[in-house]
């Protein structure tokens, strides 16, 4: 089974890292031409020249901070005057970020929110009447398993993420007369560079690859997810292959989450 993506165009925020540029490659190799979002310039560029290895649709990139509701609405326009439409919607943008309670001070919640809430919400609005138009569309809000199965000192991250999955489900039931597929995918114990930059931090004296190792250790599956794996899960969902598949919440998780 092949999955294509073709004459499809997409946006990915927080695309230039890890599971971003992991689907910014996937979706391009698909077919599809993909405009990444992040922040910083140097490694948006280095992000262009993986994403495009192998690739059969066009890649670009923008500069934008999605948290700011000025700069969506720019780079909104900057890649329709690109591409010509939005077909698919990745909100992937955010940082893990998990405290005791009393310590999230209101600047601390505002940013978590607008970062990985209102960004999608101002994203998916502007995307929706050339999806609703074309009687077709895919979102996929980029969620954690905190989102279903939230744990002590792990807000703010799981607040506005459990607020991204309602979003979800409720965007579902509002673009399905439409041809607009909209669903959450709930990221687990995945190879990622916080995980890099957590090894720079902890992992003293310890290979990454073991210290990898030992992260995995309490998956289920026994091992420490791959990019890869997630990136194709996301091109399958935006494929007319998944034309069915619409309000789901999918734990990419190796088994470890609670909940289903």
């Amino acid at each position: 089974m092949e999955v294509r993506l073709d004459g499809r165009s997409a946006i990915i925020t927080g695309a230039s890292k890890g599971l971003g540029l992991a689907m910014a490659k996937e979706f391009a190799a698909s077919g599809a031409n993909v405009a990444i979002l992040a922040r910083g310039v140097e490694a948006l560029e280095q992000a262009k020249a993986i994403a495009s290895e192998g690739a059969s649709g066009r890649v670009a990139t923008f500069v934008c901070d999605v948290s700011k509701a000025d700069e969506i609405e720019k780079t909104f326009a900057a890649v329709v005057s690109t591409f010509g439409k939005v077909d698919i919607l990745i909100n992937n943008a955010g940082i893990s970020r998990a405290m005791p309670s009393e310590k999230i001070t209101d600047e601390l919640w505002q940013e978590d929110l607008d970062l990985k809430l209102f960004a999608a919400i101002r994203l998916s609005r502007l995307v929706w009447p050339g999806m609703k138009e074309r009687k077709w569309g895919r979102i996929i809000n980029v969620l954690n398993t905190g989102a279903k199965a939230p744990r002590a000192n792990g807000a703010p991250t799981a607040v506005s993420r459990a607020a991204g999955m309602a979003l979800m489900k409720v965007l579902a039931g509002e673009g399905a007369p439409h041809g607009i597929l909209v669903n959450g995918m709930l990221v687990g114990l995945i190879d990622s560079d916080q995980h890099v930059r957590r090894h720079a931090r902890e992992g003293a004296n310890v290979s990454y690859e073991e210290f990898r190792s030992k992260m995995g250790a309490n998956v289920p599956l026994g091992r420490v997810g791959k990019a890869e794996e997630f990136a194709a899960m996301a091109c399958f969902l935006c494929s007319d292959l998944a034309g069915f598949t619409t309000g789901t919440a999918i734990n990419m998780d190796g088994g470890a989450s609670p909940v289903v």
